[in-house]
């Protein structure tokens, strides 16, 4: 029986179930970054940015999320750029993965997959294809910049909106790509809002001061 391709680009298919497909699919001790990205080939962008969000969701080591955020960046570039398959320099690309931790990512990852999966479906795949992709990457883009900037607890809201994205375009599904473009322009609007009256706070209370 043939194991499924994880670059297969039919709707539907579980994100879980690709995680799955993509851990198997390298059985040697490691694997260089550009064979796992033309293994992935179309759905690239969707798996990188699921990976380098679902971190973001829990609670984690101070300053990962600048990390995790400027790595977010390249993934954010091609879907505004309008790249199907995913581009990195050459030298990304001969960097070697460990097959056993990423393994061991996938297994820890994919039990919470499992469980919203069922909720996600193909719906509107049109809004999860160019040229949307070209907003949905500009609001991708101003979610890793936000995780970049040093904000505490502001990591969850960027990722979770970043890691939904992901899975509305591995399984095609529009409506969700359109809930997260709502909490994106929500969470950008009242996060300027806060800010905006915690620096007035700040100003009128220097001006009592001194």
């Amino acid at each position: 029986m043939n194991t499924p391709d994880p670059s297969d680009d039919s709707p539907g298919r579980p994100a879980s179930v690709l995680l799955d497909d993509l851990a198997e699919a390298f059985p040697d001790e490691s694997v260089s970054v550009g064979e796992l990205l033309d293994k992935l080939d179309s759905r690239a962008n969707g798996v990188v940015l699921l990976v380098l969000a679902l971190p973001m969701c829990i609670p984690n080591v101070p300053g990962i999320s600048t990390i995790f955020g400027v790595l977010m960046l390249a993934p954010a570039l091609q879907l505004l750029f309008g790249q199907r398959k995913m581009w990195v320099p050459r030298q990304l690309r001969d960097l070697r993965v460990d097959c056993n931790a990423m393994r061991k990512t996938f297994a820890a990852a994919t039990p919470t997959l499992r469980r919203v999966e069922y909720l996600i479906k193909p719906r509107l795949p049109q809004l999860t294809r160019f040229p949307v992709t070209i907003l949905i990457g500009f609001q991708t883009l101003v979610m890793a910049l936000i995780l970049i900037l040093p904000i505490p607890a502001g990591n969850w809201p960027p990722g979770m909106i970043v890691a939904l994205t992901a899975l509305a375009l591995l399984q095609r599904d529009g409506i969700l790509m359109l809930l997260t473009s709502v909490s994106a322009v929500a969470f950008v609007y009242f996060g300027y809002r806060l800010f905006a009256l915690a620096l007035n706070g700040l100003i009128e209370l220097a001006h009592r001061l001194f």
